[in-house]
C-alpha cells in the first residue's frame, strides 16, 4: 500500500468505535452508494461512511473516485488531506488489502512519485489521440488541396501516433492491473481490443507508407485501402475515448 506522505491527525489513531465491522476490499464493494446503498470508503485500514455527504452522490465523488473502494492511493495525490474524513462516521477496519505483485523497480517509482498511479494513463492518452486524429485530417486537407506538405504532416503524425499508442496502451494497463486488480470490467475490454486494433492499423499504414512513398500520388486499388485505413483512425481514437469517459463518468451519471 502507498503511504500518504501527510501526516495524519491525531484523531485518525483512535480505537475503533463500538460496533465497528470488518471488512475485506470484496464486502467493501457491496457499499457502493448505489442503489440505495450506504456508501464507504476505506483509507489507511479504516472505512468511513460518506453517505450523507453531497459530495459523494450516488456513491461518486468528482466525477472519478467511487464508494465501495480503498481510497488510500488517491488520497496520496489528492488536493485534501486526510482531515477532511473527520466529519464522517467510522464504520469500521480493512482486515485484508489484496495488492498484485508488482516489480521491485516499478514499487520504487510508485512510492516516490504515487501520481503516476492515477494520472500517467491520463496524461500518455492525449499524444495518440491528437497525433492520430490530426493524420486523418491532414490526409484529407492533402486530397482536397493538392499540398504536398499535408501529406508530410500526416506522414509524421502518423509515425508519432504509432510511437505513443503502445505507451498509452502501457499505462492503461498499468493502471488497470493497480486500481482494478486486472478485473474483467466490460468498458476496459473492449478499450483493449480498440486500442490494439488501432495500433495495427496505425503501425500497418506507416509501414506501408514508408514502403511506399507514391501511394495517394496517383489513385488504384492500393491507394483506396490505405486510405480507408487512414480514414478509420479517428473514428477508432473517437470509440476508445469515449469507453474511457465511461469509466471516468460512469452510465448512471450519463
Amino acid at each position: 500500500m502507498l503511504e500518504d506522505r501527510r501526516t495524519c491527525p491525531a484523531w485518525f489513531s483512535a480505537p475503533e468505535p463500538p460496533g465497528s465491522k470488518e471488512f475485506d476490499l470484496k464486502s467493501l464493494e457491496e457499499f457502493s452508494g448505489q442503489d440505495g446503498k450506504p456508501a464507504y470508503i476505506a483509507y489507511q485500514g479504516k472505512v468511513f461512511d460518506v453517505s450523507g455527504s453531497g459530495l459523494w452522490e450516488n456513491g461518486l465523488h468528482m466525477a472519478n473516485h467511487r464508494a465501495g473502494r480503498d481510497l488510500t492511493e488517491a488520497m496520496a495525490a489528492a488536493p485534501h488531506g486526510p482531515e477532511v474524513l473527520e466529519s464522517f462516521p467510522r464504520v469500521g477496519a480493512i482486515t485484508k488489502k489484496y495488492s498484485p505483485p508488482l516489480p521491485r523497480f516499478l514499487t520504487r517509482i510508485l512510492d516516490r512519485f504515487p501520481r503516476i498511479k492515477l494520472h500517467s494513463h491520463h496524461m500518455m492518452v492525449h499524444f495518440p489521440i491528437v497525433f492520430l486524429i490530426s493524420a486523418t485530417a491532414f490526409t484529407i486537407f492533402y486530397l482536397v488541396t493538392g499540398v504536398n506538405s499535408f501529406e508530410a504532416a500526416a506522414l509524421i503524425c502518423l509515425g508519432s501516433g504509432v510511437f505513443f499508442t503502445p505507451l498509452a496502451i502501457a499505462t492503461g494497463l498499468l493502471s488497470w492491473w493497480l486500481n482494478f486488480q486486472s478485473k474483467p470490467l466490460k468498458y476496459v475490454t473492449l478499450k483493449i481490443r480498440f486500442s490494439f486494433i488501432l495500433l495495427g492499423i496505425s503501425g500497418g499504414a506507416f509501414a506501408w507508407r514508408i514502403a511506399n512513398p507514391e501511394i495517394l500520388t496517383s489513385f488504384g486499388a492500393a491507394s483506396t485501402v490505405y486510405l480507408a485505413l487512414i480514414l478509420s483512425l479517428a473514428p477508432l481514437v473517437v470509440t476508445i475515448g469515449w469507453l474511457g469517459a465511461k469509466l471516468t463518468f460512469p452510465p448512471e451519471r450519463d
